[in-house]
């Protein structure tokens, strides 16, 4: 088997603002094609825009937390499909739902595509990857919408200070002070940071410039943060 590094492209990634970036997605493909000779891929979708409204809407109806997390479920499982299907015969032909579906998807392709596997309590699309990446023993790439972690928002405030790298502890705790909700937005959220930390998984933070993948395959620079230590 070949490293494996799991990857958890955001919702906010695949389709932003409820647009496709066609641009952004071709350029996804052809740097995994790339470093397919050194890498098998596991590509983790999350819900994004989608999730939101999905649970906005529920929200509304006064849904259990439950009924919630299982709509956002169905949406990070539509992305999935979607980008399944971009990649064609290099990716698996059908969504794997528990971990060991990953695992055996793998020697056969060189990307396996999935969305939220089976429902757990506070499970996310990050909390998935992580948990793939310790299962795999591989590492792990978070694509988001914004470039890395921040002191400070930086869509709030232009003063935030990039972090390009942080220990594991000090960022779970930043990740923790945050309450759960489902359908939130987080450079990286609670369940994954839990992960990271307990199984002292190797984490990289980028944004939507595919160039910093690129980068992180090849063992050269790259903006984003790096999670370790």
């Amino acid at each position: 088997m070949k490293d494996v590094m799991v990857i958890s492209l955001g919702g906010s990634v695949i389709i932003p603002d409820g647009k496709p970036n066609y641009k952004l997605l071709d350029d996804f493909i052809k740097i995994l094609r790339k470093h397919s000779k050194k890498y098998k891929f596991v590509v983790v979708c999350g819900g994004g825009s989608l999730a939101r409204k999905y649970i906005s809407i529920l929200e509304k109806e006064g849904k259990s937390k439950k009924e919630l997390s299982l709509a956002g479920i169905m949406a990070t499982r539509t992305n999935a499909q979607f980008i399944m299907k971009v990649f064609g015969k290099e990716a698996n032909g059908k969504l794997p739902l528990d971990m060991e579906e990953v695992k055996h998807n793998l020697w056969k392709n060189k990307v396996v595509v999935c969305g939220a596997l089976r429902y757990a309590e506070k499970s996310t699309s990050d909390g998935t990857a992580a948990k793939l990446a310790k299962f795999l023993k591989g590492e792990f790439i978070n694509i988001t919408k914004t470039d890395g972690l921040y002191s400070s928002n930086p869509e709030i405030n232009k003063n935030a200070k990039f972090i390009p790298y942080i220990p594991w502890k000090d960022f779970e705790k930043r990740a923790l002070r945050i309450k759960f909700k489902a359908g939130q937005h987080f450079v990286l959220d609670q369940s994954a940071s839990e992960i990271i930390r307990k199984y002292k998984i190797k984490t990289y933070i980028i944004g939507r410039d595919m160039k910093n993948l690129d980068g992180i395959l090849r063992g050269e620079n790259f903006k984003g943060t790096v999670i370790e230590g």
